[in-house]
């Protein structure tokens, strides 16, 4: 294995684990809007170092463009149908998890 090789297993685990992460809060925080952060900003994280991860095993610059395009794209809807939810949340008179 090349050395790049180890940067692209290192980039894809830690992007796993970000997933990981973002699930286990989707399941074990109180309310939805502490969920809809837990799960936007890990899975970001986790898809973006995964993107990086793949970008160094890609052959073409093409290949590097459309990961990066498909990234920009989830990030925008992850975004998008967070603040959705969230608004819907609100509308309906869910309140914030207080201690």
């Amino acid at each position: 294995m090349m050395p790049g090789d180890y940067l692209s297993v290192i980039l894809l685990i830690a992007g796993s684990f970000f997933f990981l992460a973002g699930t286990l809060g989707l399941l074990r925080f109180p309310d939805v809007y502490t969920r809809l952060h837990a799960l936007t900003k890990a899975d970001n994280v986790g898809l973006g170092l995964m993107v990086v991860g793949l970008a160094l095993q890609a052959e073409s610059w093409t290949v590097v463009g459309k990961l990066l395009l498909i990234w920009l794209l989830v990030l925008l809807a992850g975004a998008s149908v967070a603040h959705l939810v969230a608004a819907a949340a609100r509308q309906r008179g869910i309140k914030l998890w207080k201690r």
